[in-house]
C-alpha cells in the first residue's frame, strides 16, 4: 500500500457529459457508490471519505459560450476546490473518484490555491479543446483545456486564478483520437504530449523519468494524476462513454502510474468516466478494482 493514508472525496457529478438519446442521464455519477459496493473502499482501508452530494443534471447549452451546463459545472467546481481546500495536507493521498472529468477543474483549481503543481493526464482524448471543435459541447471532453487557461474565462479563470496548471507543468499522455483538427490546439500547447503510439514507442520509464525531471527543475510543490478509464483498452473497459479502438492494456499501464503514486511528491489522484449503468454485472469494474489494488503493491 502507499506510504501514507488514504483520503477519499467522493464528486458523483455527470455535467459534463451530454445525454445521449437512449439514455436518462449518463450514468457515471454513481461509481463512487458502485467501486464501494465491490469491495474497493474496504479493500483500500478506506476510514476517512468526504464528498459532496450529485447535482441535478440537465442539458442546459450556452448558445453563447457552445457549452453544456456550464453555470453548473462552475458551481460544482468551486464546491470542490472549497472541499477540497481544508484537506490539502501533504501527510495524505486524496483519491478522488468521479463522476465525469469535469471534476479536474475543481481539482486544479483547489490546487492552484494552495501553491504551484503538475499534472500528469492519462487519458483515451487530449481533452484540450474549446467549444468550437466539440461535437457536443460537453465540459468533461475540455476540462485539460479549462485547466490550462485555455477557454472562456468565466470558467477559466474562477476567482482570478488562471491558469490553475501552466502548461509546460503538463504531461498528457494516451490520446488515440488522431483527428488533425482535433489535435491542432495541444500540438500548439506548451504541455508535453504523448499519444498512444508515442507512448509505446518511448516507453514508460523514460516519460515518467522526464515527467519527474520536470517536476524538479520548476521546483513545483507536488503533482497530481488524473485517469481517465477510456484510456485503458476498449476491450478490457468497454464501459465508457466514449469508445474507440485499442488504448493501454493493464500491463502497459502499471508502469506510469504506479512509480507515480508511490512518489513523495503525489499529492492525490482521480478516477472519472467507468460508468456503472454499462457494467451491469460488474465485470470490468471488479478487474479495475483489482489492477487499482496492484499498482498500490511495492
Amino acid at each position: 500500500m502507499l506510504n501514507k493514508p488514504i483520503e477519499v472525496f467522493e464528486f458523483p457529478t455527470n455535467l459534463g457529459l451530454r445525454r445521449k438519446v437512449d439514455e436518462v442521464e449518463p450514468g457515471v455519477k454513481a461509481l463512487p457508490k458502485w467501486l464501494k459496493y465491490h469491495g474497493f473502499y474496504e479493500a483500500l482501508g478506506i476510514d476517512t471519505v468526504y464528498g459532496l452530494p450529485a447535482p441535478f443534471y440537465s442539458m442546459e447549452y450556452n448558445l453563447k459560450t457552445g457549452m453544456l451546463n456550464e453555470n453548473q459545472v462552475i458551481e460544482f467546481a468551486e464546491r470542490q476546490a472549497l472541499l477540497l481546500g481544508k484537506h490539502l495536507r501533504t501527510d495524505t493521498f486524496k483519491l478522488l473518484i468521479g463522476g465525469d472529468c469535469s471534476i479536474l477543474i475543481g481539482a486544479a483549481l483547489a490546487l492552484k490555491k494552495k501553491g504551484s503543481y503538475g499534472l500528469f493526464f492519462v487519458d483515451g482524448h487530449t481533452d484540450f479543446i474549446t467549444p468550437s471543435l466539440s461535437k457536443t459541447g460537453g465540459i468533461a471532453g475540455m476540462d485539460l483545456a479549462i485547466a490550462a487557461g485555455l477557454g472562456e474565462e468565466a470558467i477559466t479563470n474562477i476567482d482570478g486564478l488562471k491558469p490553475y496548471v501552466q502548461e509546460d507543468h503538463i504531461f498528457c499522455v494516451g490520446n488515440r483520437e488522431f483527428d488533425r483538427s482535433y489535435i491542432a490546439p495541444i500540438l500548439d500547447s506548451k504541455i508535453h504530449y504523448f499519444d498512444l503510439n508515442r507512448a509505446r514507442s518511448m516507453g514508460a520509464a523514460k516519460i515518467v523519468d522526464a515527467f519527474l525531471k520536470m517536476v524538479e527543475e520548476k521546483f513545483l510543490d507536488g503533482f497530481f494524476i488524473h485517469l481517465d478509464v477510456d484510456v485503458i483498452n476498449d476491450e478490457l473497459m468497454p464501459v465508457v462513454d466514449s469508445r474507440a479502438e485499442d488504448g493501454f492494456t493493464y500491463e502497459e499501464l502499471a508502469p506510469l502510474l504506479q512509480p507515480l503514486l508511490h512518489h513523495s511528491m503525489c499529492i492525490g489522484m482521480e478516477i472519472t468516466i467507468l460508468d456503472p449503468s454499462l457494467d451491469e454485472n460488474g465485470v470490468y469494474t471488479k478487474r479495475f478494482i483489482d489492477f487499482f489494488l496492484s499498482l498500490l503493491e511495492e
